[in-house]
């Protein structure tokens, strides 16, 4: 029978090759950020929650403060995310995910603040609803930059710290539509697919080096990004507005409501636990019930 290596916390890495695991971006500058990251590493978690100044982000952020006791950097375009930090005694970074040196900024601002990192959320997402033909292309590079591109960077970034402490929890909140499609959503279900793609791969990489990776799925959840939609959805579909949540958002859930974000923010705060330490690479549907039919 095989048993794992334990985690080699930083104390233990090989400083002399820590820019080699870094690539083109070593988010540790230099020998004094690397000894802070040492010396705080047994001080309490810190997380990374892209989105988190609204609805499933905000929830994670909250969860994450108070039942993982996490230090958590609510990272956001939206400055309403001050107020989210400041409420779970976190720290917010103003970021446009669009663009890739803030998503890698996060990371730096992140370390200098804490001097360490243990887990990502990519949760940061946007919508845009038309069918193919008439949709902007300007508005697919952008939903594809916010949500596939800047989990990428994000991850490839917050890697090589995670990777020099045997340990690291990064979950990715796809959707329902990362598992199946619906019409008029070709880059946010393109996004999410890839999302589950880069989950996967990220989990078979990092599973010897003791990062796990996973994705949580939800349905239709009740927040601004959904009631957003609703006018979309009434043009697409030719229904009344009042219409939209019965005909569109619950037509295939078993559960006929819309999901809690604090519903979600439990399921990440779980595979961010030493409980889920044997789940890597999943893709956990919170559906109410879509996937059964």
């Amino acid at each position: 029978m095989a048993f794992e290596t334990p985690p080699r916390t930083i104390a233990e890495a090989d400083v002399t090759n820590f820019a080699s695991l870094s690539g083109d971006f070593n988010p540790l500058h230099t020998d004094e950020d690397f000894a802070r990251a040492r010396r705080n590493q047994e001080s309490g978690r810190v997380a990374i929650v892209t989105g988190g100044a609204r609805g499933i982000g905000r929830a994670i952020a909250e969860k994450l403060a108070k039942n993982v006791k996490c230090r958590v950097v609510v990272a956001d375009l939206d400055e309403e995310g001050k107020g989210v930090a400041k409420s779970v005694g976190g720290y917010f970074v103003l970021a446009d995910l669009a663009k890739p040196e803030d998503c890698r900024t996060v990371v730096r601002k992140t370390l200098k603040r804490f001097g360490t990192l243990d887990i990502l959320v990519n949760n940061a997402g946007i919508q845009h609803i038309d069918p193919i033909e008439n949709f902007p292309d300007e508005e697919w590079d952008r939903i594809m930059a916010v949500m596939l591109r800047a989990p990428f960077i994000l991850t490839k970034s917050v890697w090589p710290i995670m990777k020099a402490k045997g340990r690291g929890r990064i979950v990715n909140v796809a959707s329902v539509h990362g598992l199946v499609a619906s019409p008029s959503k070709s880059a946010y279900v393109a996004a999410k697919h890839g999302l589950l793609g880069l989950t996967k791969v990220a989990a078979l990489e990092g599973g010897s080096v003791g990062i796990t990776v996973n994705a949580v799925c939800p349905a239709y959840v009740r927040t601004d990004l959904v009631a957003g939609q609703v006018r979309q959805q009434a043009k697409v579909h030719n229904i009344p507005e009042d219409e939209v949540l019965e005909r569109v958002f619950l037509e295939k859930a078993a559960i006929r409501r819309l999901i809690e974000p604090e519903e979600v923010a439990a399921m990440v705060c779980y595979l961010c636990s030493e409980d889920a330490s044997a789940i890597t690479g999943s893709a956990i549907p919170i559906d109410v019930g879509w996937m059964a039919k």
